[in-house]
């Protein structure tokens, strides 16, 4: 079956599927010793080390798991011809149609400019059109507050917050989960 490419353009950003030549520049951001991004996005699980050949093969194992006719969960954020991080989803509970999605954006250069809200926007908005979804979640922790603020701007409410479940530098964080229903969610 050939490989379904997914390409999504908004107004600064590109979502698309994540081709072979991507993967030395994805696996450089994502692990460079001590990535920035790493501070925010879920510190307190450790980053699991790849060599760029463990990388590419995790890369094309992740691509053949993919179920016919399910869209691919992980996808480039690319600004003007530069790659900038990803989206991903996973199933929290698939039976029941329960998806979180997830952002990073690896290259600092980028944070607090849009990019993020606008990458995001797109992926939950191709999400609800191309699956049943009546519900997309995020989680999070609190010291994240630029996610939260992101999360907060499309429009996703506050859920649940887990009191003192993170444990990150001697200090604890709570963890925050927010979501946004179909019929909350405005089509772009």
């Amino acid at each position: 079956m050939a490989k379904t490419v997914t390409n999504l353009k908004g107004v600064r950003v590109v979502l698309r599927t994540i081709e072979d030549d991507d993967i030395p520049a994805l696996w450089k951001m994502i692990y460079q010793d001590e990535p920035e991004w790493k501070k925010w996005d879920a510190p307190y699980y450790p980053l699991e080390p790849h060599t760029l050949d463990s990388y590419r093969s995790h890369e094309y194992a992740r691509q053949q798991r993919l179920a016919f006719g399910e869209p691919d969960s992980r996808l480039i954020i690319e600004v003007d011809g530069h790659v900038i991080g990803t989206v991903t989803y996973y199933w929290e509970h698939k039976p029941s149609l329960w998806l979180e999605v997830g952002i990073g954006i690896y290259d600092s250069d980028y944070w607090n400019g849009g990019y993020g809200t606008e990458a995001l926007s797109l992926w939950i908005d191709h999400l609800f059109q191309i699956l049943p979804l009546a519900r997309v979640g995020l989680t999070t922790w609190s010291r994240n507050e630029r996610m939260m603020r992101v999360a907060e701007k499309l429009g996703m409410k506050m859920e649940g917050r887990l009191r003192k479940t993170r444990l990150y530098e001697g200090e604890y964080y709570d963890s925050i989960r927010m979501g946004i229903l179909r019929e909350e969610w405005n089509f772009g």
